[in-house]
């Protein structure tokens, strides 16, 4: 299926020749190539003022089959080009509704472009604030199944499993079910999981966003030594600091679109002017 085709999906492949490197980029092997992206989801319409009533109208309305929601389109990504390569950390900033979420869904190959293409160097790993997890397992259980996911192999769960529970410091929880953590335990306890391995693109989404300072800082410092290790991370947070502190390179991206790229200090004080 060619790129520019409605439906296209995420291709792993290398795509020459490359595009020069974007501000803010170092210079390296290209990991991720996004090609004029268009992203577009259905979700189903809220009422309208004069649709809104009390219960009994709203009742009402359900038994003579009225007020359904109408389907409307969202077109949540429009015309998003860059490229990243080897190295590289690329904070993702922008008000709520911006695209930066799905846009990180698009480049893990969860969401299938409307036009345009993304293409990938190595399997992009999503990680965020809700990633899935079995609840109703244990924290132990829970680690050895996503290592396992990651590629693991035995030896190397039992040679990374008292790591990440130390790093994600919810310590004798680790015993306990997940549906009995905090959302803040299970969000460090993921980003431990997957900071485990070695990852050519790892997408973080908001997943720094519910730990304590110390939590952060190693968050921080775990994100600059998979950076050292040659690969390439993305970093969607709320919190600018993070960002600053992280990131060698920021897109700011303003309804789908990207309105800067390039050095975060640069592009987080012109945000910030905004």
């Amino acid at each position: 299926m060619k790129a520019d085709e409605p439906g296209a999906e995420n291709t792993d492949a290398r795509v020459p020749p490359a595009p020069e490197p974007a501000p803010g980029s170092r210079s390296g092997t290209p990991t991720v190539i996004v090609d004029d992206l268009h992203i577009i989801y259905r979700v189903y319409g809220a009422a309208t003022d004069a649709e809104k009533g009390n219960a009994a109208n709203a009742l009402m309305r359900l038994l003579k089959r009225q007020g359904r929601p109408q389907m409307k389109e969202v077109h949540a990504v429009r015309g998003v080009s860059f490229v990243a390569r080897h190295g590289d950390a690329i904070g993702i900033i922008g008000r709520n509704g911006s695209g930066k979420s799905t846009l990180l869904r698009a480049i893990a190959g969860l969401l299938p472009p409307h036009s345009g293409a993304v293409y990938t160097d190595g399997q992009p790993s999503l990680l965020g604030v809700n990633a899935a997890m079995m609840r109703e397992l244990t924290g132990e259980r829970n680690i050895v199944l996503g290592c396992y996911a990651m590629g693991m192999n035995p030896v190397q769960v039992r040679e990374k499993y008292q790591e990440i529970v130390d790093f994600s410091g919810i310590g004798e929880f680790v015993q306990f079910p997940m549906s009995t953590y905090s959302s803040g335990m299970g969000a460090r306890l993921r980003f431990a999981i997957a900071s485990a391995k070695a990852h050519d693109v790892l997408l973080i989404d908001e997943a720094l966003a519910t730990g304590d300072r110390d939590f952060k800082r190693k968050s921080q410092e775990r994100i600059k030594q998979m950076r050292e290790e040659a690969g390439t991370v993305f970093l969607v947070a709320h919190n600018l600091d993070v960002i600053e502190e992280t990131c060698n390179r920021v897109i700011w991206l303003h309804k789908g679109k990207i309105k800067m790229d390039g050095d975060p200090q640069k592009v987080l004080t012109a945000y910030n002017n905004a």
